[in-house]
């Protein structure tokens, strides 16, 4: 008898869970309209020479191409020399160019363009290739950020 009595309660407590849970679930037709997902202020992208990404449903941005004035290694040179990435940004239907650097002179590694912000964040291959190799596949690392 004690035994049938504890699954009773069981199955009626049960019972209560789930009627707690359909209730919690229509939130009784007073609950709130759910909210937007927050936009993404900033991502981050890698490129190769030529290629392009969307950065958002009406901007892209292309990597047009590299410029690799670094010393190679194995080279004797009077000056370190300097890697570039020269962009275009085109954001309804227009468009800007713009050139990252690190250790140009004049040069920056960031840059703003149309109320978007441009930071370097790495590059390949990090090191100037040695003095008779091949050109090397080059790809840069961009923060974008929604100022």
């Amino acid at each position: 008898m004690q035994l049938r009595i504890i699954s009773l309660l069981a199955a009626f407590a049960g019972f209560g869970i789930v009627a707690c849970s359909v209730v919690a679930q229509n939130g009784g037709g007073d609950a709130p309209a759910p909210t937007p997902a927050p936009q993404r202020k900033s991502a981050t992208y890698t490129l190769s020479a030529g290629q392009s990404v969307a950065l958002t449903p009406t901007a892209t941005l292309k990597l047009e191409r590299v410029n690799d004035s670094r010393c190679k290694t194995g080279a004797v040179c009077v000056w370190e020399g300097y890697i570039s990435y020269s962009f275009v940004l085109t954001n309804n239907g227009n468009s800007s160019s713009f050139v990252l650097a690190e250790k140009m002179p004049g040069g920056s590694n960031t840059a703003t363009q149309q109320g978007l912000r441009f930071t370097l964040t790495g590059l390949e291959p990090p090191e100037p290739p040695a003095l008779n190799a091949p050109v090397p596949t080059y790809r840069v690392s961009l923060r974008v950020d929604i100022s």
